[in-house]
């Protein structure tokens, strides 16, 4: 009996001591899974960005959109997105006992797809210095492809591709200033880069997904099993530029730039009809693929952003405002005597030493003897308010409305700030100042029966059109065409480079002292210019040619600019097949 009671208490001893210790146990545990709790609740909901980075760090979240395409209207490619990847290394997942990956073996592997020395590659992997190391950049699809492969048959952790979309442009050079540029890393654009960028950026459905750093796709339920193969991509943009006539202007403005040693020229080319810019040459010029390393003055597009004195060119603009107010007719005669003094200043013609006053002149001789006075006196007969209201018809002191960023506005008083002398001086072309492309709207109602038509440089859609383009009825179409008459006229009468054997070309040329840089008097440098358009009796192509500060030889607009007028507007004529509007006489067929 006292055995049996010894025994007891001592199982009782141990039941009582086991069942002590699995409490201990339980709580322990219970302990354990409250921390475990918290710590998912930190994890999940209080903390949980930390951890979300550290995830993204071992996968590539993917919304990948290539960037649309840009033509000209003929459908030759002048920009588009090309695929680039970015190769790197982290030094912190090579394998530390298997020697499955080391720099070593990735170098071997490497090298001869990369083309780089294996040592060199090695060393460089080597580096545990830097967290990640840059393999090598700027790589084609294709030999990032065989790399991936080889990533996925070693099972390389270390090694991630990063894809990266440059921007290039196929043509180089060629109407860098229309086109303008686009950088992805810094997010800088210009030109229709910038101005179509809604509609080149505009990706109808994308679709994300996630890859790892090796490239492998992460597959999820919502995941598109096509996704993966495709790139989104913007809507292309199709300008008005025709490439051959964009190259003709180039290479003509840029053959006489040289050849007078100028400083910059550009050459802009506009069906008046439909205000559709076909060239729009611009010198000196840059590579967009490289816009980075260009100058300024490279870069500057000019036509758009810098005003200058137009010269003789605005006669024109005078002329027909006094003709559209009643002052004038085709069949006006005009006092010249010369030239005419106000206050300390003269106004002469530029032959005045040599031939002294012409006398009467009728507007043909005004257009084709370039008479300062007889403009002079055109400009008179309005008052400040009434030549002010016309040039502001002809769209002076207004932007263009031109689908390019930049543009200026001119320089343009208001009459209340006019004088005589004022009035005088804008007869004939100083006195304000203006923009390459407001002389292209302005002259091109000439060309459109009296109907100024927005320059554009991209092909809208009917709908575009109709929002975006704006037809401003500016003189009567009985003016365009008499004042078309007078400068076709004006032209065949003349010794002048800008005359055709085949067509009736209405255009006048223009010289003009450019300003001096501090905006004080004149530099001794020269604008010189032609602008002009045909055939006369349908007129489809206007042409503006400016060189500006050319140094050698004959410094004038007939001999300049001229030039290249004629030699742009004859080959123009020859790509649009224009039907020729000139009666030749017999001789001129035997010649």
């Amino acid at each position: 009996m006292g055995y049996e009671k010894d025994k007891n208490v001592k199982n009782g001893g141990r039941s009582r001591r086991c069942n002590s210790v699995t409490n201990g146990l339980n709580i322990c545990y219970t302990v354990i899974i409250v921390i475990l709790l918290i710590h998912l609740a930190v994890l999940q909901i209080v903390d949980p960005h930390r951890y979300r980075e550290r995830g993204k760090m071992q996968r590539a979240s993917h919304d990948f959109e290539l960037r649309g395409d840009i033509y000209d209207r003929n459908g030759i490619k002048l920009a588009t997105d090309r695929i680039y990847y970015n190769i790197y290394a982290r030094p912190v997942d090579y394998s530390k006992n298997s020697g499955r990956e080391t720099p070593a073996k990735i170098a071997k592997l490497f090298a001869p797809i990369l083309n780089m020395p294996e040592a060199a590659l090695a060393k460089k992997l080597s580096d545990k210095s830097i967290k990640v190391i840059a393999i090598k950049k700027n790589v084609d699809r294709d030999t990032a492809q065989k790399l991936m492969k080889i990533v996925s048959k070693n099972n390389f952790r270390s090694v991630s591709f990063d894809k990266k979309d440059v921007r290039e442009y196929p043509q180089g050079v060629f109407a860098s200033h229309a086109l303008g540029f686009y950088n992805f890393d810094a997010g800088v654009s210009d030109g229709v880069e910038y101005s179509a960028k809604d509609k080149l950026e505009h990706v109808v459905k994308a679709t994300g997904y996630q890859q790892t750093r090796d490239g492998k796709i992460i597959y999820k339920f919502s995941t598109d099993p096509v996704a993966p193969t495709i790139n989104p991509k913007g809507l292309d943009v199709t300008l008005t530029i025709d490439a051959a006539i964009q190259h003709v202007c180039e290479k003509e403005l840029f053959k006489m730039v040289k050849e007078k040693a100028a400083l910059r020229g550009a050459v802009i080319v506009m069906n008046p009809k439909n205000g559709e810019i076909l060239a729009y040459a611009v010198y000196p010029t840059y590579d967009p693929n490289h816009f980075q390393k260009a100058s300024n003055i490279a870069i500057r597009n000019w036509p758009l952003v810098d005003v200058y004195p137009p010269g003789s060119t605005f006669k024109i603009i005078t002329v027909t405002s006094a003709m559209e107010l009643g002052k004038i007719n085709e069949y006006s005669i005009i006092p010249d005597q010369g030239k005419i003094k106000f206050g300390p200043f003269i106004i002469k013609n530029y032959d005045y030493d040599q031939k002294g006053a012409p006398g009467r002149i009728n507007l043909v001789y005004l257009f084709e003897h370039s008479s300062n006075v007889g403009s002079v006196n055109v400009g008179k007969m309005m008052t400040y308010k009434e030549f002010y209201s016309m040039l502001k018809k002809f769209g002076f002191g207004d932007k263009s409305g031109i689908d390019l960023p930049g543009e200026s506005s001119g320089l343009l008083a208001q009459p209340k700030y006019w004088d005589d002398g004022l009035r005088m001086t804008m007869s004939y072309g100083y006195g304000t100042s203006v923009s390459i492309m407001q002389m292209v709207s302005a002259v091109s109602a000439l060309a459109n029966n009296g109907v100024r038509v927005t320059p554009h440089i991209i092909k809208y859609t009917p709908e575009e059109e109709a929002e975006k383009i704006k037809r401003i009825p500016t003189i009567s179409p009985q003016t365009a065409k008499t004042i078309t008459k007078l400068l076709v006229q004006s032209v065949n009468n003349g010794k002048t480079t800008i005359k055709s054997d085949k067509y009736n070309i209405a255009a006048k040329t223009g010289t003009s002292r450019k300003p001096a840089a501090n905006g004080r008097g004149y530099s001794g440098t020269m604008y010189t210019s032609t602008i002009g358009y045909f055939p006369a009796d349908d007129p489809q192509v206007l042409v503006y040619v400016v060189v500006d500060s050319a140094t050698k030889g004959a410094i004038w607009g007939n001999t300049v600019a001229g030039p290249v007028f004629h030699e742009v507007t004859e080959q123009v004529a020859r790509i649009l097949d224009i039907k020729p509007d000139k009666v030749q006489t017999t001789s001129a067929k035997k010649h």
